[in-house]
């Protein structure tokens, strides 16, 4: 299971992934509690990044 920590502020962090990867739409973004590995997959179908990347990326934003 991926270990995003994206609770609280997770528009800001869309923000972030939806400027730096112009292709993206709301509906890639969309996150619900226990649903991160899906997240990850459609962010790795879009952008051809592993989901370890992904993961990383999404964490460095949180901090």
């Amino acid at each position: 299971m991926a270990d995003l920590r994206i609770k609280g502020n997770w528009n800001e962090i869309k923000g972030k992934l939806k400027k730096k990867y112009g292709d993206l739409s709301d509906d890639d973004l969309t996150y619900a509690d226990g649903k991160e590995d899906e997240l990850l997959g459609k962010l790795q179908k879009k952008t051809g990044k592993t989901k370890a990347e992904l993961s990383k990326e999404i964490n460095n934003m949180t901090s």
